[in-house]
């Protein structure tokens, strides 16, 4: 496995002063977010596309740090009710797909999106329960009219560009948020569809990370890793429960919070999550997620390496000669 960063973390910095910044740190790989929520500060599609020379300069100045690139994360909602917000996340998808195919990167991350709940809808409705029965109208109308159709033609296009892995990260407020919904999609659409497996959005919900890479690996759905922990407040918890919709800047009040790696479950949680990994035959990259309040972003990040470095295996499994 190599450890890889999200490099929209440092958004700020010029291209090659972030690739410098992650070399110096004992980065291996980067994740590149290519606009919609990440923004393109790193990898704006529409100037590389158009450009052979600048695609070559890009992919020289990764080459020559020893990086390579984990996956391209166009990170939006292409099936918002918004007709305009929906039209541009679509964009960003089908031109980081065509960027992907000219970068030879295999993996292509975002989110499933979530309609709203009619064809007239302003907002998203993201279904959460069964009853009143009208629920349950919704999320069939979704899944029918909306969700499938939308990405049984995008899957088709992904793999007209030779991309065969769109990696989904299972996050609350899309219709993908948890195993069982990535693999309701991925029955219908096919196995272009996979994970892009953050724990952090499954810990809150009650899910069990080493139990959910068992159960997607299995299916060989494991195709990118996010590694982001989140802190649980028990306290907060035992009175309100893990729906939250305070914001994430009110740490003391809300019942999980956003932590770098090790600091929401100790480091024997993140190593069961590794061996999980091992045994199922993932060997791709761990894209460290940096989005910690109570942490700088320099400090944090580099807690998140030093213990990902102690935690990851790095030689080839030998014969089991003991047995």
């Amino acid at each position: 496995m190599k450890l890889g960063v999200f490099t929209v973390l440092y958004q700020n910095l010029p291209f090659e002063a972030m690739l410098d910044k992650l070399c110096e740190m004992g980065v291996e790989a980067v994740e590149l977010g290519t606009g919609n929520y990440p923004g393109n500060s790193h990898c704006h599609p529409d100037e590389l596309l158009d450009s052979p020379e600048k695609i070559q300069s890009f992919l020289r100045a990764i080459a020559q740090r020893g990086l390579t690139i984990s996956g391209l994360s166009f990170h939006g909602n292409p099936l918002h009710p918004n007709k305009a917000f929906a039209a541009q996340s679509h964009e960003v998808w089908r031109k980081t797909v065509q960027l992907a195919e000219r970068l030879e990167v295999p993996v292509v991350n975002g989110f499933s999106g979530c309609p709203g709940d009619h064809p007239g809808a302003k907002f998203p409705n993201w279904v959460t329960c069964s009853w009143p029965p009208e629920y349950l109208e919704v999320l069939d109308w979704q899944w029918k009219e909306i969700v499938i159709p939308y990405w049984k033609e995008e899957s088709r296009f992904a793999q007209s560009h030779g991309i065969h892995k769109i990696a989904f990260e299972m996050h609350p407020g899309f219709v993908v948020y948890n195993p069982e919904t990535l693999l309701k999609l991925r029955e219908q659409v096919g196995p272009v569809i996979g994970a892009n497996f953050d724990p952090s959005h499954l810990i809150w919900q009650g899910i069990n990370p080493v139990e959910a890479i068992k159960k997607l690996g299995k299916e060989e759905a494991l195709y990118h890793f996010h590694a982001k922990d989140t802190y649980l407040d028990q306290a907060n918890i035992q009175v309100n429960g893990v729906l939250d919709t305070k914001h994430y800047s009110d740490i003391l009040n809300r019942s999980w919070t956003f932590r770098s790696v090790g600091y929401g479950q100790d480091e024997k949680a993140w190593k069961d999550m590794i061996s999980a990994l091992r045994a199922v035959g993932y060997d791709y990259v761990l894209s460290i997620e940096h989005e910690d309040m109570l942490a700088s972003m320099d400090e944090g990040l580099g807690k998140a390496i030093a213990l990902l470095k102690g935690c990851l295996f790095k030689e080839p499994l030998t014969e089991m000669w003991w047995a």
